[in-house]
């Protein structure tokens, strides 16, 4: 039953049915109806909105443009709610009209439905669906800060009435937009987690409500990363709506996007079930066309696209990613124009990269291809704005920036790269071949990197990397591990055979290992159906394997592995010219020759073998013919290239040259011819001089060296760094006598040199060098420079360089150092006949100066008769020799120096026999002296003895009179020990107190004491005197002792009184052994001599010097004698103190 209306009767209780299916096509009919009975005005809202779903928009406006009318404003002035639901559907259909409309209407319609808002805004400024609306409005025009201001539209709403629904899902849709559009991830994952609260929030308000809500929640979950949950909110909007397209969409892009087989084709199927849901859906469009893109089928992205382009309507994302799918299929059937405007298209559809970056990268990879750089490096710049850490976009940039020579940036993008993945084995790779001419180190460490992480990965290991590396390691001179690189780039192959040595007997049988040119042994194992496969990825590895045999000074396996490619490949022109090197280091031109003509046959205008035979020809004096080789060189490369313009300027040179030319040694009518002649590669040559004297000859001499110095400069100035030009400028100034210009050129590239790579080696400037020294008489420095260069550059084994250094040690006058020099030279180029010349001339110069000296010896007078008589038998070698003349040397010129030298050889024996009389003189007179030597040296060796033999003996007397007092101290030691019984007995019977007769021993005290210390200071006086005397007398004079002692009994003056006991019998054992008792003094009548003497040393303070000599002369009793006197010092202290009181 279809629904209707019922608009009530003024004044009436009928009312007018009106069936919403059935409204009248005009819409005034029914205005008409709605007027004249003052209809409630939401009848007039369902009345437009039934219109507009039916998509009579003209009518639906008509109804609302009269509902929102002045008339009805002022009718229903108390109707709030109604006329403002009018207000806000009028302005979101404008709203709507700008968004899907066209686009010149767009800022129209946007500010109709800003009008219609602000009307309704006026009539009630918190109706919640007001301030929704204009969010909405907001929303549609899709700026940021108007996002900014729909999210405080929708605050206001929930700041009224916070569980309003709308309001919420109104908040969590901005919320989600601004996270998609927040740069910031941090930020934009709050975005997200506060916009899926807000739809939680509504779905716990509303459980009912739509399945849409629950579609919020699962996008949301999707950009948190949490895709279970996310799959669990898509499955549920499914459940309450199975024709819900866009959560079909979001499952079959999950399971996508895990790339698992069964995943991918149950993605699929949920992308087919999408589109049989909507066949128009450009989203659905837009997967299924991915989809396909990576199965090849092309045909179908196109169908796909070009759908999906016509249903894209207005969305610019939508359309973006069609042109996006569009152009990736034309891009992978190299269709580029069509591909390119389709990525730009793509591009432009959106505004920020952020939104889709893909198109960019794509853009991007076009443009390089079709090489335009700086297009293409602004697209990728684009991605970099989004994922500053994309490494293809990187090394993209990476590559521009070489193409542009911005090789310091490049190197830098690369760089950038290998720290974010260093598993990157590519990046590793190209940043390598970036560092080749910067840094050689550093290219090898990164390249040694990729091959690491491609054995790691287990990849393929490229033979270009293996060979590029082994390269570094033959600059380096690590030729171990670049032998060890090469050979695992070769692998097995036949060429294993031939340097193991196993197929050594066939090499002997059936080849010549000597001739360069032989190839019948590769014949011959071919007709023994011997494997000879060599493929073309890695001849160039064999190549560089034989050039590092070479180096190695293993010229035949060298020489084999160069033909063996000739035999392979006929075309490989470089093997040609490294057989021809290997000739030419044997010094046999011809057949170098030959094989650079072979070079030529493959391609005449080869520059490198042109100026090679050039080259040789200069070696065999042709110089005609050398001239014409280097302007056809130079006709070959159109006159561009520059090594055969310095060719010429060095033939220029060489047919002018007087500073590096010949070089002449005058002494007396002989001459030593040393050459320095520098050519194309540097090494010398040399020649008579063809310069004639007239003015004519210097004319074309000026005219030749301006023509070599304009060539220089044509070639510096298309070539800024090209040593070799600056070398031959050097040259040219030097040959003008500019030697301080070209001293300072040379060492410019000399270090220019140094700083480059180790594939540039130009030892010539190091020649030069020196030979500016040696032209300015710094011999020294000439000398140094020269074995510089002979240790740097030819391990000491080059006989020219070797000549140079003798010329200078020549000119230094450094004879000797000179024919060692000449001789290492000599050994090294056994035929040179100038060397042995040389070698004659130095012999012959040393002697004469030798001779001209005025002091000098038999055995130099001897050593240069010897010299003389080799520089004879060498100069009558050469005289024997037949090819001497074409050295420039003839039978005048040898007869001339061996004349001289037996001239000098006669004078040489007169001054020997001279100077051997002298000799025998002078050994004599030496002999002589040598005897008087002798025996002065055996009367001082006597005399010496004489002294010892004495002075032992007085060590002897010493000893033997220390044993005779340490003896007799001994004795008055055990003399000591015997007494101590009858002492101890005496001093117990004085200690019982007896006052009387302790005062009658005071009164003899005090009455007796100045008298008594009178005496011995005196005695003392003579004991400090003669410490030595007194000590015999205490020791040695034995006799005395008991003399005194007798004497000192048998005086009655010395006795005591009747109190005091009656008298020993016996001399006192202490005052024997001078350690007498005070108190037994004290008891006897008056000491004798010898007891006051030694009471003396105990009664006073300062006569302590006494004792500790004794103590000295009796070190085994020092303690007790001490201990003894301390007490009887202590002991007169006390009597003293008596006497006074």
């Amino acid at each position: 039953m279809a629904s209707c209306v019922y608009i009530p009767v003024q004044n009436s209780e009928e009312e007018v049915c009106v069936a919403l299916d059935q409204l009248p096509r005009d819409a005034a009919d029914i205005l008409d109806i709605l007027k004249a009975e003052q209809a409630p005005l939401d009848l007039w809202l369902i009345i437009a909105r039934e219109y507009y779903s039916q998509g009579k928009v003209d009518q639906f406006l008509q109804i609302l443009d009269e509902g929102s009318g002045p008339e009805i404003d002022e009718y229903y002035a108390d109707v709030k709610y109604e006329r403002i639901a009018i207000l806000n559907a009028l302005g979101a259909y404008y709203t709507f009209l700008a968004t899907t409309g066209p686009p010149e209407e767009k800022e129209r319609n946007f500010v109709m439905a800003t009008s219609y808002y602000n009307k309704a805004s006026r009539i009630d400024t918190i109706e919640p669906s007001t301030w929704i609306g204009k969010a909405l409005l907001c929303i549609a025009r899709d700026e940021r800060d108007k996002l900014e201001k729909a999210k405080e539209n929708f605050r206001i709403v929930l700041e009224y009435n916070p569980k309003h629904v709308p309001g919420l899902l109104g908040q969590a849709c901005v919320l989600f937009m601004m996270g998609e559009k927040e740069e910031n991830i941090r930020k934009s994952q709050e975005f997200y987690k506060i916009a899926l609260e807000n739809y939680r929030e509504s779905l716990r308000l509303f459980p009912n409500c739509p399945a849409v809500v629950r579609l919020g929640i699962g996008y949301c979950q999707y950009r948190l990363g949490q895709l279970g949950k996310a799959r669990q909110a898509f499955n549920r909007v499914l459940q309450l709506d199975p024709d819900n397209v866009e959560a079909t969409v979001a499952l079959g892009v999950l399971d996508l996007q895990t790339n698992e087989a069964g995943n991918i084709r149950r993605g699929v199927e949920m992308m087919e079930q999408a589109h049989d849901l909507d066949p128009v859906n450009p989203m659905v469009l837009n997967h299924l066309a991915n989809h396909f893109f990576f199965t090849g089928q092309h045909f179908l992205v196109e169908q796909l696209t070009e759908t999906s382009l016509e249903n894209s309507g207005d969305h610019p994302l939508l359309k973006s990613q069609a042109f996006y799918n569009l152009a990736r299929s034309y891009h992978s059937k190299g269709d580029y124009d069509k591909a390119g405007r389709y990525y730009m298209a793509a591009a432009n559809e959106i505004r920020r990269p952020k939104d889709f970056v893909l198109p960019f990268y794509g853009l991007g990879q076009i443009q390089l291809k079709l090489k335009d750089l700086k297009n293409s490096l602004s697209s990728f710049q684009k991605v970099l704005e989004v994922y500053p850490e994309n490494v293809e976009s990187l090394k993209a940039i990476g590559h521009i920036h070489a193409q542009q020579g911005e090789f310091d940036k490049a190197v830098e993008t690369f760089k950038k790269v290998t720290r974010i993945d260093p598993k990157d084995s590519q990046a590793f790779l190209e940043l390598g071949e970036l560092l080749l001419p910067i840094d050689a180190n550093a290219a090898l460490e990164a390249l040694k990197t990729a091959r690491n992480l491609l054995k790691r990965s287990g990849e393929d290991m490229p033979i270009e990397l293996l060979n590029t590396i082994g390269v570094l390691h033959f600059e380096k001179e690590d030729f171990e591990l670049a032998e060890q690189t090469f050979k695992e780039a070769l692998g097995d192959g036949i060429w294993v055979s031939l340097l193991d040595e196993k197929l050594d007997h066939k090499v002997n049988n059936y080849g010549n290992a000597l001739n360069l040119r032989d190839l019948g042994l590769f014949h011959q194992l071919e007709e023994d159906n011997e494997s000879l496969d060599l493929p073309w990825d890695k001849v160039t590895t064999l190549f560089n394997y034989a050039r590092l045999l070479e180096q190695r000074h293993d010229t035949i396996k060298a020489s084999i592995l160069y033909r063996f490619i000739i035999f392979k490949y006929p075309g490989y022109v470089d093997a040609y010219l490294r057989l021809a090197a290997i000739a030419k280091a044997r010094h046999d031109f011809k057949l170098s020759i030959e094989l650079v003509k072979d070079a030529l046959k493959v391609d005449e205008k080869y520059p490198q073998a042109l100026c090679m035979l050039a080259d040789l020809q200069l070696k065999t004096d042709d110089w005609l013919k050398a001239k014409e080789t280097i302007r056809a060189a130079k006709d070959a490369t159109s006159g561009n290239d520059s090594y055969a313009n310095l060719a010429l300027v060095y033939f220029f040179i060489l047919e002018n040259s007087s500073l590096f030319s010949i070089v002449n040694i005058v002494n007396e009518n002989n001459i030593l011819l040393i050459v320095t002649l520098l050519n194309l590669q540097g090494n010398w040559n040399y020649f008579a001089a063809l310069r004639s004297s007239d003015k004519k000859g210097s004319k074309v001499e000026a005219m030749h060296l301006e023509k070599a110095k304009e060539l220089c400069t044509k070639v510096l100035k298309e070539h800024k760094g090209n040593m070799y030009a600056a070398n031959g400028t050097g040259i040219v100034f030097a040959e003008k006598g500019h030697f301080d210009v070209s001293k300072d050129l040379f060492t410019q590239v000399q270090e220019a040199a140094a700083s480059g790579s180790t594939l540039v080696q130009m030892p010539d400037v190091w020649v030069n060098l020196a030979h500016i020294y040696l032209a300015q008489g710094q011999f020294s420095l000439a000398i140094k420079m020269y074995q510089n260069c002979l240790r740097k550059f030819y391990n000491g084994t080059d006989s020219t360089i070797l000549l140079y250094l003798a010329r200078a040690q020549y000119d230094a006058e450094q004879w000797q150092d000179c024919k060692k020099t000449l001789l290492r030279a000599l050994h090294l180029a056994p035929s040179n006949p100038t060397l042995r010349f040389n070698i004659g001339v130095a012999m012959q110069k040393y002697s004469a100066s030798t001779l001209q000296k005025t002091k000098r010896t038999a055995e130099e007078i001897r050593f240069t008769l010897s010299e003389l008589e080799n520089a004879v038998r060498m100069f009558r070698q050469l005289c024997g020799c037949t090819y001497y003349h074409s050295h420039g040397f003839d039978e005048k010129k040898f007869s001339t120096h061996v004349e001289y030298c037996q001239h000098l050889l006669e004078a040489a024996k007169v001054h020997c026999e001279a100077a051997e009389r002298e000799e025998q003189q002078t050994r004599q007179r030496l002999e002589v002296a040598r005897q008087v030597s002798l025996a002065e040296e055996a009367r001082r060796k006597v005399e010496e003895q004489r002294k010892l033999q004495a002075e032992k003996r007085k060590q002897e007397d010493e000893l033997k009179q220390v044993k005779q007092l340490e003896e007799r101290f001994e004795r008055v030691k055990e003399i000591w020990k015997s007494s101590t019984h009858a002492s101890g007995g005496k001093r117990r019977e004085r200690s019982r107190p007896d006052d009387e007769e302790g005062g009658e021993r005071r009164r003899r005290r005090s009455s007796g004491g100045g008298s008594r210390r009178r005496k011995k200071d005196k005695r003392m006086g003579t004991q400090y005197e003669d410490d030595e005397g007194y000590t015999e007398m205490e020791y040695n004079d034995k006799s005395q002792d008991e003399a005194e002692e007798r004497e000192f009994a048998d005086n009655p003056a010395n006795g005591s009184d009747d109190d005091a006991g009656p008298a020993p019998k016996s001399p006192d054992p202490l005052a024997a052994a001078g350690l007498d008792d005070s108190d037994a003094d004290d008891d006897m009548g008056g000491p004798s001599r010898g007891s006051k003497k030694r009471r003396a040393f105990s009664e006073s303070d300062e006569d302590e010097e006494p004792m500790i000599k004794k103590q000295r002369l009796s070190p085994s009793n020092s303690a007790g004698s001490d201990g003894e006197i301390r007490e009887a010092k202590g002991n007169n202290v006390h009597d003293d103190e008596d006497d006074d009181m």
